[in-house]
């Protein structure tokens, strides 16, 4: 079987990709427009960039009717944000927050998500969430125009929160006790409870 992308509709692409493309991790994001109201938006086009220096991107499509997320339309106004990691017992708030709500209603409240103050920037984070990075934002990448088009957030990342209860005898984090849950394709999500090692080669 061959797809030719460049002759599908990208809500057909969009299906292929995030069913190949998979299991990916979900980044939480909190972020806070100028007037101080917050949102908090689940994306899973998410990954770590390099450690020097320490940055990640997560990747916000467009709405539907081809209008940026509002995450986007705080990062243009407030550059900070917070990638909060995704454990499978908040699953379920974090779904929640996947609802389109009109712009400026916090999802924090909406759905009662507990918050709890940064260190380095502006907007909140997750106070359950046991992994939370704070970061500024260093760049907008603009991919394609229209709906499903893309924003690939970087950012800087200048503080992280790790909560004692994923610590292993070693001091670092536990992939057991984080216990992270990822993205597949429609509904279906995964767990980490299924591990195995392989040895690196030389």
């Amino acid at each position: 079987m061959q797809l030719d992308f460049t002759k599908l509709p990208p809500r057909d692409v969009y299906g292929w990709m995030t069913s190949a493309i998979a299991p990916r991790p979900i980044a939480w994001v909190s972020t806070i427009s100028a007037d101080g109201r917050t949102n908090l938006a689940p994306f899973s086009f998410f990954q770590g960039v390099t450690s020097n220096p320490p940055t990640l991107l997560f990747v916000p499509v467009n709405n539907r009717d081809g209008q940026p997320k509002d995450t986007v339309r705080n990062l243009q106004q407030v550059p900070e944000f917070v990638v909060n990691v995704v454990p499978y017992a908040l699953a379920e708030p974090m779904n929640a927050c996947a609802a389109t709500l009109p712009y400026g209603e916090s999802e924090f409240a909406q759905f009662g998500i507990a918050s709890a103050p940064s260190v380095k920037v502006r907007p909140p984070r997750v106070a359950a969430a046991p992994v939370a990075f704070e970061c500024t934002l260093h760049q907008i990448v603009n991919i394609g125009e229209g709906p499903l088009a893309a924003h690939v957030i970087f950012g800087r990342i200048h503080l992280v929160h790790v909560s004692e209860a994923v610590l292993g005898a070693d001091g670092r984090i536990d992939t057991a006790k984080l216990d992270l849950v990822g993205r597949l394709s429609g509904d279906w999500y995964c767990r980490t409870t299924e591990r195995f090692t392989v040895k690196r080669p030389a």
